[in-house]
């Protein structure tokens, strides 16, 4: 089960018979930024004092004084024509019924014959519906933080305050890799709240207010389950666990700690049904910060860029370059003309550090890039060969989800050889790409247990290409020969290629 978005509810305008949900559907939530994250000149008369909370207590006094500074989002939208034919989990097969017919105004509502969806060659028209969500207010001149996807396809954002009084919202700006939007409304000393100084722990308390199912100023309290999460669909995770209940129309609501400072952005829930099973994401407050001030000084966000596809190291991987922990990320390629590339950086390279800040791994070194301003020079430390080295790449500005990769080598012309070694088959790839095609596999083989499978193009060893049976047994002493019992393995599948580290066991 992936993670979903707490998407809005999608009510079709003129179908009053159905609402189609999206991820989850429902309606979502949205929070205001602080006068600090959003570089606005602040009145500390309008920030909202937060009276010392005791848990035994309960939490009443902390919602009184926040509650005035969170609001539910209202969006008028259009959905584009093409995402009404493709962007479906599902497809109605319409009849073509005669007029008359009971069922034929429902079809027509819905995208059947001679409906929105058009018939006899009539081009599809974009549709219009109506959604909510949550937000809440970060500073006392009106800036507001929600979800992107709340407000996105947007032609009106509505934004209903506490006493139920309404002001339309202009979008400051948007920025789908974070899921973060940034909104303005017109205002003089209004009620704000501030993001956290220190990052909150785990098993601290947390309460999130929004907007679940349309009800509107819903209060619900949990701790703090985990953090640094990856969910699917997100670029740069690192993503908090709640575990206070968050439902359809949380998006866009803040979590507070008991401090009254907001901790995260309610973005996500896991669940198989739609519905709150107690695992809930929030995008974290330093990351929030960030985005929220570059979206309200320049409109965008820029990125640092540098040119790499990676993974994480795994202990194997480790073991096979004489790595003594398994943290960092190694280059599977660099972009043939990125940063990374043309200052030096190579496949197999393991980056385990930049500007002297420790990278755990993959997702790790991406946040890290991206945090980066582009035109800024990075230093990276980096393993190869066994010792560690240095480099310095000047990044540019991420314009792509990725770079072109390097061709792959092109091989002599293929011989009839092959070669049994550790559980494996391998010959000469034919399709001239390069590397030695796995032809069987013993299934309770080491290889066989770290992933490989019959197809799987292995092309380098100890990061040394191999093209030919006498490329990989020479590879395979080399390895041996400097006393180590794993070896880099760089396979290929599908045509992406990965690494792996391979245990030699007895065999060579």
């Amino acid at each position: 089960m992936r993670p979903t978005l707490l998407s809005r509810t999608r009510r079709w305008l003129g179908a009053s018979a159905l609402a189609l949900l999206v991820g989850v559907g429902g309606v979502s939530s949205a929070f205001v930024l602080t006068g600090q994250a959003a570089n606005a000149q602040v009145r500390n008369v309008a920030q909202i004092a937060v009276p010392q909370t005791s848990v035994q207590q309960g939490f009443a006094d902390l919602v009184d004084a926040v509650k005035p500074a969170v609001v539910s989002i209202l969006v008028e939208a259009e959905e584009p024509a093409q995402r009404v034919q493709r962007g479906r989990d599902f497809q109605f097969n319409f009849p073509d019924l005669p007029e008359g017919h009971p069922f034929r105004d429902f079809f027509d509502q819905f995208g059947g014959p001679g409906g929105p969806r058009g018939g006899q060659g009539e081009a599809p028209r974009p549709r219009q519906f109506m959604a909510a969500g949550s937000g809440f207010i970060i500073s006392d001149d009106g800036y507001v933080v929600t979800n992107n996807h709340v407000v996105s396809d947007a032609t009106k954002v509505t934004v209903v305050f506490e006493d139920g009084s309404e002001q339309v919202a202009e979008i400051v700006g948007t920025d789908e890799r974070t899921d973060l939007a940034v909104l303005k409304i017109e205002g003089e000393d209004l009620p704000f709240v501030t993001f956290e100084d220190e990052a909150s722990r785990v098993g601290d308390w947390v309460v999130a207010v929004g907007n679940p199912f349309g009800l509107g100023g819903t209060v619900t309290v949990g701790v703090i389950s985990g953090a640094g999460r990856n969910i699917g669909g997100s670029n740069y995770g690192d993503f908090l666990q709640i575990d206070a209940a968050v439902n359809t129309g949380n998006s866009g609501g803040p979590a507070f700690n008991t401090n009254g400072e907001v901790v995260g952005v309610n973005t996500a829930i896991y669940s198989p049904n739609g519905g709150n099973v107690g695992i809930a994401f929030a995008i974290p407050a330093h990351t929030v910060k960030q985005i929220v001030g570059q979206l309200i000084d320049t409109g965008t966000v820029t990125r640092g860029y540098l040119g790499v596809s990676i993974q994480d190291v795994s202990r194997d991987i480790a073991d096979s370059v004489g790595l003594p922990n398994d943290r960092g990320a190694i280059v599977r390629e660099p972009a043939s003309d990125g940063p990374a590339g043309e200052a030096g950086v190579r496949s197999g390279d393991i980056i385990t550090s930049v500007d002297g800040e420790q990278i755990d791994d993959a997702l790790d070194l991406s946040r890290t890039i991206a945090g980066k301003a582009p035109g800024s020079t990075v230093e990276l430390k980096i393993w190869r060969d066994g010792a560690e080295t240095t480099l310095n790449v000047t990044l540019t500005e991420l314009n792509q989800e990725a770079a072109e990769t390097p061709d792959a080598p092109v091989p002599p012309a293929n011989v009839p050889e092959s070669t049994s070694s550790l559980g494996m088959t391998l010959v000469p790839n034919g399709d001239g790409s390069g590397g030695l095609l796995i032809q069987s596999i013993e299934a309770d083989s080491t290889a066989a247990q770290r992933g490989l499978a019959v197809g799987d193009v292995l092309l380098e060893i100890d990061n040394k290409p191999i093209t030919s049976v006498s490329d990989f047994q020479e590879a395979i002493s080399g390895v041996q020969g400097k006393g180590l019992d794993t070896a880099l393995v760089k396979v290929a599948r599908n045509g992406e290629a990965r690494f792996i580290g391979l245990p030699l066991g007895e065999e060579g």
